[in-house]
């Protein structure tokens, strides 16, 4: 502030004159006057502000004296004092109101002399209204500015929350895929377990191996599915907290943004340094009121609750889709060495039922050559067919028969030859009826086993063609490597 000039005005006292020519009570009355007025001025002088002038250096203020005789003239009334007359000049509105009104500094002076005098009110400058009102203009400005910056912070947030909440959907998104891929190997699983049913005979619809590996891949799936539909549950209940916040976190933007019509954009929200200052003290008529701390702070809860959730669900994607790649390989495989093990089977039988074959014919051979002989044996039918040398009444046997004890041992041997023959006869049917049974039996093995086959790779076929490996992103799978 510049120093203002002071005018000083001397007072000098007068001697009165030595000739009274008035009464008494006039010259005192005129004294009483002089001093009333002397003592209004030193008042007048104690109340005024000492900001209001400031004396140039090197001069002082002149005292005047002022000497009072009495008509006797032995009593005299001396009175000095100060009488400063400061001029102020008008400062500028810009030096009157930065951004507050100073308070004026006058307030009950102490006089020298312990003597305390009455306070006088300031005198009231001529630029009071603009002053009032620039400060007040100052005061909306900064609680504009101020809730100009919790409504960026808030918008902020609610921009966060908005983007975890994509995030959350991209993940949801993922999980309906990976439930959909799963509900989709539950039915190839179905399928498989049907078609197995389809093998023809009674032994090879038997449980096998192949059978209880699609039972296990069945619970398997079952148990992955309740879990995704769990965490599904619980995803869609977090996009509709997330939700919920965004729509507070923005009710609470826009109701603070109901007084910044008047304020620029450019450059009136401050950055993120002014914004602990700005959020550190909470009250119903700041701008940062309690609901909007404690939408600021439940949106902050629930986004990190979100970012947990994003990453229990990746891990349970990557821990699904590879029991689930498991589950399906295991299968597969089960079902490749199954059919690895009919074909091996198939050609043992093949193999078999040729030998068996081969025996059935060559036995067949046998009994023709027994039954021949058992008939070669037996002789002819018919007498008449008999030949001479074959009759056991020939005239050589009769001749040697005429001694007791030459009884020839031919017709013996015809009956115990006969009696083998049929026995062997017997037995050698017997034979060949086991082996064409068995040669049967070989032969129905042998086309279920290759039906069983057919089935089998039947159903390996459909579970490689009907699983979609493109139901779940690359990058999933790749981790689950």
């Amino acid at each position: 502030m510049r120093p203002v000039h002071s005018i000083v005005m001397q007072v000098q006292s007068v001697p009165l004159g030595s000739v009274t020519i008035g009464p008494q009570s006039w010259r005192e009355g005129t004294v009483r006057s002089i001093r009333r007025a002397e003592r209004l001025v030193r008042q007048t002088r104690a109340g005024r502000p000492a900001a209001c002038s400031q004396p140039r250096s090197g001069s002082s203020s002149a005292a005047a004296g002022v000497s009072l005789k009495r008509s006797d003239g032995t009593a005299e009334v001396t009175a000095r004092d100060k009488i400063t007359a400061e001029a102020c000049r008008p400062r500028s509105r810009d030096c009157v109101c930065n951004k507050k009104i100073s308070r004026p500094q006058s307030a009950g002076a102490m006089f020298p002399g312990g003597s305390q005098r009455t306070p006088v009110a300031p005198f009231p400058p001529s630029s009071l209204r603009e002053q009032c009102a620039g400060a007040s203009v100052a005061v909306v400005a900064d609680y504009m500015r101020r809730v100009r910056e919790v409504e960026v912070q808030l918008r902020r947030q609610a921009g966060r929350v908005t983007e975890e909440g994509v995030k959350l959907e991209r993940e949801r998104g993922h999980l309906e895929r990976m439930l959909r891929s799963l509900r989709t190997n539950l039915t190839i699983n179905q399928k498989s377990s049907e078609g197995r049913t389809r093998r023809p005979s009674t032994t090879e619809t038997e449980r096998d191996g192949a059978d209880y590996l699609l039972l296990w891949e069945r619970r398997e799936l079952a148990e992955l599915k309740q879990d995704l539909e769990g965490t599904l549950k619980t995803t869609l209940s977090q996009l509709q907290a997330l939700g919920e916040s965004s729509r507070q976190l923005l009710n609470c933007a826009s109701e603070r943004a109901r007084v910044l019509e008047l304020l620029p954009l450019s450059g009136s929200a401050g950055g993120h340094g002014s914004a602990p200052q700005t959020f550190i003290k909470t009250d119903p008529i700041s701008p940062f009121t309690p609901e909007c701390k404690k939408a600021f702070e439940s949106s902050s809860l629930r986004v990190n609750q979100s970012q947990l959730l994003r990453e229990t669900i990746r891990r349970m994607l990557t821990r699904a889709i590879s029991r689930q790649k498991a589950a399906h390989r295991a299968v597969n495989d089960g079902l490749v060495k199954k059919i690895a093990e009919t074909v091996t089977l198939q050609q043992n039988l093949a193999l078999t039922s040729a030998a068996t074959r081969q025996a059935m014919f060559r036995k067949q051979r046998e009994i023709n050559c027994i039954r021949h002989s058992h008939d070669r044996a037996q002789g002819p039918e018919y007498s008449g067919d008999l030949l001479s040398r074959e009759k056991l009444n020939r005239p050589l046997v009769k001749v040697y028969q005429r001694h007791p004890g030459t009884q020839l041992p031919e017709a013996a041997q015809l009956i115990q030859s006969g009696a083998v023959l049929r026995r062997c006869l017997k037995s050698s049917e017997g034979e060949l009826g086991k082996l064409q049974r068995t040669c049967l039996q070989l032969l129905d093995d042998l086309q279920g086993k290759r039906a069983a086959a057919q089935v089998d790779a039947a159903v390996v076929r459909m579970r490689r063609q009907q699983v979609d490996k493109r139901a779940m992103p690359a990058f999933l799978q790749q981790g689950a490597l």
